[in-house]
């Protein structure tokens, strides 16, 4: 427990230097690494200055942007591989400049790079693993050093070769002792598997998170202790990128019968031979139950927060609405502006706290779909008639077809669905520039229901893509967005719960087409064709 708490205090006052030419980053580095309880960062917007600093001061990890104006990301990462050759580091990019990067990993030695935006749970993950990095070679180099020494005694003590090798043999003795505790004492459970999933050795933790014994466990199958993910391509993707990470999946502990949520790290096992078949895999189980629940109480406090703020926002906004029909009084033009600004605002702000609580019940899994038979193509219709004025603003094209007939009914919930086009369909209109197109298809396929959005937008980066759908996700790489980042995750949301998908195909400068399909939700056929 000891050595544990000692580990933690000096991963959190390891010395982190981030270079970064914009001052907004360089902060909310800051503010995300306090958060995480690291509290030694050093942030600087002049890699000059930051050389500078190198020179009297070593870091345990540095990260570094790319494009920066007085020296790019390559030459600041190379003077300061010169000071410290060791330290892991970093390079930021914001246009997935993989050809620099993979320069940079072969002249810099660079420890990984990481594309804008990036993911704050996977960058608090590679700095950690980075900083052990670091001091996993300052102690290896310490080794050498040591070893070195212990070379020139034996060199000089030559005639005394039976002692030293016996106080050299207690040294070795001593730090695989040492290695053997970090693995036996390790809060993490520890295992080492092959190819299949064979688990071959296992460390306590494992034993306790599982409450079987090692001589139960070894030899038995991954799957038989993970559960919750498809395991069959995780070691494909070790063997492919290094390392690979499980998320949302659970042991159960067969004394208590609990299900303990983890995250699983596997690594590939280093050989000469890249293609040997005996290749073994070592896996890192850690117990996230605490930050699950951390998760949950902050997801209730926002829930609690939001719910409480619905009541005083309607009253104002009734409140103005007497103020802007004349009940309380005639307003002249510039108080009758000013309340209907006030108004909007508070209905942005409203609308902001149920896509939040809409948010909280998808997460805890506290909404119950409403579902009944309707009319798609009315429901449809509805918000292609409330977003055509804002279209016709902007002089789109917006035009509707459906591959389907006028009555055809769908199985589901009619609101959310409605959610979920207007979302897309709002979206279309808001990213098409002016003059542009957008086109709306829905079509009965098989006793299933699609739905398409094709806007000639400014399209969308591949790397942004992956992104989109999720919480608090606004705009790309190239350009922020205004809203709230829900729209887009509370409809993969929605149309999940159905048991559906939702998809994305783009191309830069050529538009965006987002589509949804519901699947044996169809309860009339289709039989003909109608363009709006």
């Amino acid at each position: 427990m000891g050595q544990k708490i000692q580990y933690h205090i000096v991963m959190k006052n390891s010395m982190i230097l981030i270079v970064d030419d914009e001052q907004m980053v360089t902060s909310a580095f800051r503010t995300l690494l306090k958060m995480e309880g690291y509290t030694n960062c050093k942030a600087f917007n002049n890699p000059i200055e930051a050389v500078e600093f190198l020179k009297g001061n070593k870091p345990d990890i540095i990260i570094s942007d790319f494009i920066m104006p007085e020296m790019n990301g390559l030459e600041f990462l190379s003077e300061a591989k010169k000071l410290y050759p060791d330290v892991s580091k970093i390079l930021l990019t914001g246009y997935a400049d993989k050809e620099n990067a993979i320069r940079a990993i072969n002249e810099i030695g660079l420890y990984k790079y990481i594309e804008k935006p990036w993911d704050n749970d996977d960058l608090i993950i590679t700095i950690q693993n980075g900083i052990e990095r670091s001091n996993l070679l300052d102690k290896l180099h310490e080794k050498i050093d040591e070893l070195e020494v212990a070379k020139k005694e034996l060199e000089k003590y030559s005639h005394n070769l039976e002692d030293l090798v016996a106080e050299k043999t207690a040294d070795l003795m001593k730090t695989h002792s040492q290695l053997k505790s970090i693995v036996t004492y390790c809060a993490d459970g520890i295992i080492i598997t092959d190819k299949l999933g064979n688990i071959e050795q296992v460390n306590p933790a494992t034993e306790n998170l599982s409450g079987l014994s090692q001589s139960h466990l070894l030899n038995t199958n991954l799957s038989n202790l993970v559960f919750g993910k498809n395991l069959n391509e995780i070691f494909d993707e070790c063997i492919d990128e290094g390392e690979a990470v499980l998320r949302d999946c659970y042991i159960v502990n067969t004394l208590s019968e609990k299900h303990i949520p983890v995250e699983v790290s596997f690594a590939l096992i280093a050989t000469e031979d890249d293609n040997d078949p005996q290749q073994k895999f070592v896996g890192v189980i850690r117990d996230v139950s605490v930050q699950k629940e951390t998760d949950r109480l902050r997801d209730d406090f926002i829930a609690t927060l939001t719910h409480d703020m619905r009541t005083p926002l309607t009253a104002a906004i009734q409140t103005l609405d007497f103020f802007l029909d004349g009940t309380v009084g005639e307003l002249n033009e510039r108080q009758h502006m000013l309340l209907s600004t006030m108004k909007a605002n508070n209905e942005g702000l409203l609308g902001l706290v149920n896509s939040l609580l809409t948010v909280y019940k998808f997460d805890a899994g506290k909404i119950e779909l409403v579902k009944s038979n309707f009319n798609i193509k009315d429901l449809i219709m509805q918000r292609y008639e409330e977003l055509k004025p804002l279209a016709d603003k902007k002089d789109i094209e917006f035009k509707v077809t459906f591959e389907a007939n006028d009555d055809l009914l769908i199985t589901a919930d009619r609101q959310e669905i409605g959610r979920v086009i207007a979302n897309l369909c709002g979206n279309a209109v808001n990213y098409t520039n002016p003059h542009g197109k957008i086109e709306v298809i829905a079509k009965e396929q098989s006793g299933d229901f699609l739905f398409s959005v094709t806007d000639t937008g400014n399209g969308i980066p591949k790397e942004d893509i992956p992104h989109l759908f999720k919480r608090f996700s606004q705009g790309t790489s190239k350009k922020r967005s205004t809203g709230t980042g829900l729209g887009l995750y509370l409809s993969r949301q929605i149309i999940e719960a159905h048991g559906g998908k939702i998809w994305l195909e783009s191309k830069i400068n050529q538009g965006s087409e987002f589509s949804f399909i519901l699947t044996d939700v169809v309860a009339t056929p289709s039989k003909e064709r109608l363009t709006v």
